[in-house]
């Protein structure tokens, strides 16, 4: 897939931007000292998809509880276009439902409606969907952000007049803790507490495309919900993060991340609740109509 990459945005940042940052950053960026680099960047502000991840796992529980036919994972959109291109008989299997980044990119909408919204990705995918689905402004891979982190960085040195952010801050909006585990192959269903719906024996975690495409050609009928990504390790191992590091080391860097966030003081207001989603309709189409199939 060609990378079109979103040269028409000037950093440091003039005017509302929010940025949007999938919980895998951890691999590449250290927490918090990253919410700091997207403040000298010029983001006005900064969270993370773990809410929209919330949203996404109560919206698929209900669909799962309701269903009888084989379900399939949708939030990651590099298996939607496997699908679309090579197995457009399980287009009605895909759940119907937003990604993390569209969930949250949703209630950004709702709560920040003057804000651009921008994307910080592990995944080119990413730009395609952002694209079909429109909710997102601007997309920036890790490998860029890595990059204007260092262009601006030295920028920002040199000029002793700029406000200093030393001081560790904290996303702006929406946490939730539990669903940081999201990156991570298998990290929707360990948190969607599907287990209470199906059997062990009926739930399929499957990592990286080649494995994918061996049980969709040879689908085993016992299975009733498959939790799959295109990348090995899932978003940990996608292909614009900068790490070099083995995907079981980068496993660990979320769950230590994941321990650190347990013991922050978390404002009430802060916290991903579901009132500050009301009036919001998380049902998509995206996995069928914005396709073509």
């Amino acid at each position: 897939m060609d990378k079109k990459r979103d040269n028409n945005l000037k950093f440091p940042l003039k005017g509302k931007y929010i940025a949007l940052v999938a919980p895998s950053f951890v691999v590449d960026f250290p927490y918090p000292k990253i919410l700091s680099q997207l403040k000298e960047l010029g983001f006005d502000k900064a969270v993370e998809l773990t809410f929209g991840a919330k949203i996404v796992n109560k919206e698929y529980y209900e669909e799962i509880k309701n269903s009888k036919k084989l379900m399939i994972s949708s939030v990651c959109p590099g298996v939607v276009e496997t699908i679309k291109n090579s197995f457009p008989e399980y287009k009605n299997n895909l759940l119907l439902v937003d990604s993390p980044m569209v969930a949250t990119a949703k209630i950004c909408k709702k709560i920040y409606p003057h804000h651009k919204r921008v994307f910080i990705s592990p995944c080119n995918f990413k730009r395609l969907e952002a694209k079909r689905t429109g909710f997102i402004d601007y997309v920036i891979d890790y490998k860029e952000l890595k990059d204007l982190i260092f262009k601006h960085s030295f920028e920002y040195t040199k000029n002793k007049n700029k406000k200093s952010y030393k001081k560790e801050i904290l996303f702006d909006k929406f946490y939730n803790d539990y669903t940081k585990i999201y990156p991570i192959s298998g990290g929707l269903s360990k948190t969607l507490k599907v287990k209470k719906l199906l059997q062990k024996n009926e739930i399929k975690e499957i990592d990286g495309i080649k494995k994918v495409i061996k049980f969709l050609k040879n689908p085993n009928p016992k299975i009733k919900f498959l939790d799959i990504t295109f990348c090995k390790g899932g978003c940990i191992g996608s292909q614009f993060i900068n790490s070099k590091i083995p995907i079981s080391l980068r496993k660990i860097k979320v769950l230590k991340y994941i321990r650190k966030a347990n013991k922050e003081r978390i404002p009430e207001n802060r916290k991903g609740i579901f009132k500050k989603a009301e009036g919001l309709s998380f049902k998509s189409n995206y996995p069928i109509n914005i396709y073509s199939f």
